[in-house]
């Protein structure tokens, strides 16, 4: 960038740049669900989705790795903050847990756009006074992700604690694979521009509802894949979008006499019919 011949940006530039910006990031974006109703793009509140297809096949990039002393800095040391034995569970709070309620949901994904099923997902973190519970596993559980590679975890809002922003940790591992230790990260925190092992690349997608927070994040792990085929035909009777469906990435399906590809891998439902939902379907 030092050696670059300087120009005066314009607003073509600043697009490219987006576009490269999120490329590299490689997160795969799918909607979430408010009651039946989609979130859809351009709202603010959609999800941005950088597929390998409209890459023209250019591997994803993995969720970048994230050290603050909690992860295993030489191999055989955890950090102070990590336990393991966590138990299963995807909900972390009871009804009386205190704290900003906090719904995390996203995929798993291989360097190949392709979801992986059964990946492990390790999470922790501190509680709404910014203390870890080193004595027992209060906020801290594992989980794996389904079929479709998707994960949803209920918790609340971790507090601050003195040098950090608000921040979750995560272990992901697919099966047999490596184990990637890194963080999620919170946009608009004050404390994000002062805090050393911030990554804006870690940044989930969060808005509020009602009393709560949802976000939203994918996880890229270094896995080699096979790209799927680009045009696999789906199975309901005459390709026709059907609720309960597992739709995978580049299905192609008909919806009111108009064909459409699928942008995402999931599972279909009702108020997810294609022109509904931009985020999963595209016409084509």
């Amino acid at each position: 960038m030092d050696n670059a011949t300087p120009h005066e940006k314009d607003a073509s530039d600043e697009a490219s740049e987006d576009r490269r910006r999120i490329s590299r990031k490689g997160l795969l974006k799918a909607a979430l669900v408010a009651g039946a109703a989609p979130l859809l793009a351009g709202g603010g509140v959609a999800l941005a989705r950088d597929t390998a297809s409209s890459e023209g096949g250019v591997l994803l990039d993995p969720t970048p790795q994230c050290d603050d002393g909690d992860d295993p800095t030489p191999p055989q040391m955890e950090g102070p903050y990590f336990k393991p034995n966590s138990p299963r569970r995807t909900s972390l709070v009871t009804p009386g847990t205190p704290g900003v309620p906090l719904t995390v949901s996203g995929y798993v994904f291989g360097r190949a756009c392709r979801p992986i099923s059964g990946a492990l997902l390790d999470f922790w973190q501190a509680d709404t006074n910014g203390s870890y519970d080193m004595a027992q596993y209060a906020f801290r559980g594992h989980q794996f992700t389904g079929a479709d590679g998707a994960f949803s975890l209920t918790t609340i809002v971790p507090g601050l604690y003195p040098g950090r922003t608000r921040h979750l940790h995560v272990k992901a591992q697919a099966p047999g694979g490596r184990i990637l230790t890194t963080q999620l990260y919170f946009p608009g925190e004050p404390r994000n521009n002062t805090d050393a092992l911030f990554d804006p690349r870690l940044l989930m997608n969060v808005r509020s509802v009602g009393n709560g927070r949802q976000g939203s994040f994918d996880f890229v792990l270094d896995v080699a894949q096979t790209p799927g085929p680009t045009d696999p035909p789906t199975t309901p009777p005459g390709g026709t979008w059907a609720p309960g469906t597992s739709y995978r990435a580049g299905d192609r399906v008909t919806y009111g006499g108009v064909a459409y590809r699928c942008r995402q891998a999931h599972q279909s439902m009702t108020g997810w019919e294609p022109p509904n939902v931009p985020a999963l379907w595209e016409r084509g």
